[in-house]
């Protein structure tokens, strides 16, 4: 059995996406001017994201056995994505969040986890061994850090390259930092995996060679301002891609995707990376109704 190019161990959330002027302030009720259901969960994106670059994905993950969940999972396959892995339980709703996109495109959101916290290391053990070998693996911290650990060991046995997109910002066990190749951060994701204060000012160049102690392959996003990679005790500055942004939101979760196809494709990091970044920049550029029709030649 070949395998696959990526599998994706991750979250599946049912998202409302709503747009207003700007992000509301505590006790503050602000109108809205427009809202649409988008499906998310930093683990589905990613996953789509990967396969919208070429790679040949799987997910594994788990859903509830609700009208969210169904939609979720019919998603992944219409999108080319094995849900083979995707497991409907009947003890917790699907994932969801509620997002806020102000007009600049920045973003607030709130997720309520539901089945994602259900996947178990037993479960994603089983899941690994039914779908063979990958190329590339990759996890994020919107489900259980068990279930994380488990998918990061079994790729390191067998081979595979192991992203660990390390958001939304949480303490990660050593043993987890110690198992996988390569770990996205952004700027206070970075600050809060060193033990660092999060303040307005946040030296990523410090940051990122204080993280490679522990990974060998670290990765600060910047946002507009790029990315920072560090590799074989070097790092590298990749310039930021100047666009008109329509939303943030999802961003991440596309430079990782791309990331992961990239790798998988057989590029070096660095190109890997650049490319990646230039993949983020163009997610941004494009409103979120209007994304899900993007195809591999809109990115050059």
């Amino acid at each position: 059995m070949a395998g696959f190019d990526v599998i994706v161990c991750g979250s599946l959330h049912y998202d409302i996406v709503v747009d207003a002027p700007r992000l509301p302030v505590l006790d503050e009720t602000l109108p809205g001017t427009h809202w649409q259901p988008v499906f998310g969960g930093k683990g589905r994106n990613q996953a789509v994201a990967a396969r919208l670059f070429g790679a040949e994905t799987a997910m594994i993950g788990r859903v509830g056995n609700d009208d969210f969940g169904a939609a979720l999972t019919a998603d992944l396959m219409a999108r080319g994505v094995s849900a083979d892995h995707v497991a409907t339980v009947d003890d917790a709703g699907s994932g969801m969040s509620v997002a806020i996109v102000d007009k600049n495109g920045d973003y607030g959101a709130v997720i309520v986890s539901g089945a994602n916290l259900t996947l178990s290391a037993d479960v994603v053990q089983q899941a690994m061994r039914a779908l063979g070998p990958a190329k590339v693996g990759l996890i994020q911290n919107e489900i259980p850090e068990a279930a994380n650990l488990a998918f990061a060991r079994v790729c390191r046995a067998s081979g595979a390259t192991t992203l660990f997109n390390a958001a939304p910002a949480r303490a990660s066990d050593p043993a987890l930092l110690a198992a996988v190749n390569v770990l996205i951060v952004n700027r206070v994701e970075a600050a809060m995996l060193a033990g660092e204060a999060v303040g307005t000012e946040i030296d990523a160049g410090r940051l990122v060679a204080t993280l490679a102690e522990t990974v060998a392959t670290v990765i600060v996003t910047l946002g507009p301002d790029g990315a920072l990679l560090h590799e074989a005790g070097q790092t590298v500055h990749i310039p930021g891609e100047r666009v008109a942004v329509a939303s943030t939101h999802g961003a991440g979760d596309a430079f990782a995707g791309a990331l992961a196809a990239r790798l998988a494709a057989g590029d070096a990091m660095e190109p890997a990376v650049r490319y990646a970044n230039r993949a983020a920049a163009r997610i941004v550029a494009t409103p979120p109704a209007e994304r899900a029709a993007l195809t591999l030649s809109d990115f050059g």
